[in-house]
């Protein structure tokens, strides 16, 4: 691995390490928070990890309102049957942090939901590719709709995948 890239894990570690294991929240917990309160209390070990990132791999990093960094290091697990990371796992990264850095802009009692998510994937990632980061960044939130965009780079800086987002935004049941 590079120097940035054993600079990533390290701050990748410091992280984990704050966070409670993996689970779901309850629905009365999250519809009492704003995005970005719920976000940080993820961060601070007061909510559950998210058990999607445990499956594949990758976790959240940074949160502010409007932007979310997520980071996970492809494995052989991750891998199609031509030896490239699957694209599920690059979609699934973007989905993630595009749809939470919308999520994290949303008050009390607001949730979202995909609608429609675009990715283009720029360079292959393989199991030899180290870590990489997915930083979602919103365009516009309404009262409908979220739009977002974001990026996959690896240690390098290189840009691996470019992706958009446009989700669903609705009250959470009472």
């Amino acid at each position: 691995m590079t120097d940035q890239a054993d600079i990533w894990e390290k701050e990748l570690a410091e992280v984990k390490a704050r966070m409670a294991p993996t689970g779901v929240t309850t629905l009365e917990d999250v519809r009492k928070l704003s995005g970005i309160e719920f976000f940080r209390g993820i961060f601070a070990g007061k909510f559950p990890s998210v058990p999607m990132g445990k499956l594949m791999g990758f976790f959240p990093l940074e949160v502010e309102a409007g932007r979310m960094v997520f980071q996970g290091t492809p494995g052989p697990e991750h891998l199609n049957p031509m030896g490239s990371v699957h694209g599920g796992y690059v979609a699934t990264l973007l989905d993630s942090a595009l749809g939470c850095a919308v999520h994290s802009t949303l008050p009390a009692g607001r949730a979202f939901t995909t609608l429609e998510l675009k990715v283009n994937m720029i360079r292959a990632l393989s199991a030899k590719t180290g870590p990489v980061r997915a930083e979602g960044k919103v365009v516009h939130v309404g009262r409908q709709t979220g739009i977002a965009e974001g990026r996959v780079t690896d240690s390098a800086g290189r840009l691996l995948a470019w992706g958009s987002t446009t989700c669903l935004i609705f009250d959470l049941p009472a």
